[in-house]
Formats: C-alpha cells, sequence, structure tokens
C-alpha cells in the first residue's frame, strides 16, 4: 500500500488574503515594539546623563526630531549610537539636542533631589 502526500489545498473564500494581512499586521506590530523599545531607551539615557524628568526626555527626543526633520526613532538610535558607541552626534542633532536640554533644564525639568 502505497500513500501519497496530497498537497494542501490552498484556503478558500480569500482566506489567503486574510493570511497574507495578518503576517502584514504582525510584521507592522514587530516594528512598532522596536521603535518604541528603541525611543525609551534613548530617553532612559537622557535621563541618567542629564537627570532629566522621563517626560522631559520624551519631549526633548520629540523636539530634535522637528527641529532636525527627522523621525522620532532615528534620534533615538542617533542618541544611543553615540551613548554605546562614544560617537559623537552629527552636527544638527547635537545642536538641536543642546538647545532643547537648555530649555528644559532651565525651565527646572531635571530630577528631583531626593
Amino acid at each position: 500500500m502505497t500513500t501519497s502526500r496530497a498537497q494542501r489545498s490552498l484556503p478558500v473564500d480569500g482566506r489567503d488574503d486574510e493570511v497574507a494581512r495578518l503576517e502584514q499586521e504582525n510584521a507592522q506590530l514587530r516594528q512598532a515594539v522596536d521603535s518604541h523599545a528603541r525611543i525609551d531607551q534613548a530617553i532612559g539615557v537622557l535621563v541618567a546623563v542629564y537627570r532629566l524628568e522621563p517626560a522631559a526626555g520624551f519631549e526633548v527626543l520629540r523636539e530634535v526630531s522637528q527641529h532636525t526633520n527627522m523621525k522620532l526613532h532615528s534620534v533615538a538610535a542617533t542618541v544611543l549610537d553615540w551613548a554605546l558607541r562614544e560617537e559623537s552626534l552629527p552636527p544638527p542633532v547635537d545642536q538641536e539636542l543642546q538647545a532643547a536640554l537648555g530649555r528644559h533644564l532651565r525651565a527646572g525639568d531635571g530630577a528631583k533631589p531626593e
């Protein structure tokens, strides 16, 4: 007696389209999670190095993003590269980061002493 492996028939009624849509959505969600993690890590760098409140760290990243016309996740990646590899920041990012830090530190957004 021989057994044959019949090819599995493809789903019907648009299920292929649904599977493809779900795979794409899954990939987008994974990318979003990675992006958010990178942003949170960059906020942590700003909190640790400049003693900012976390909310102020996010605002600093957001301002740098807006003033340099870079995506927020790209600014965060640049800050992480700077922190981890001791690379200098690109001049536009460095200038805007210093300006934003100055505004927030003058506004009293630094960490409160215990």
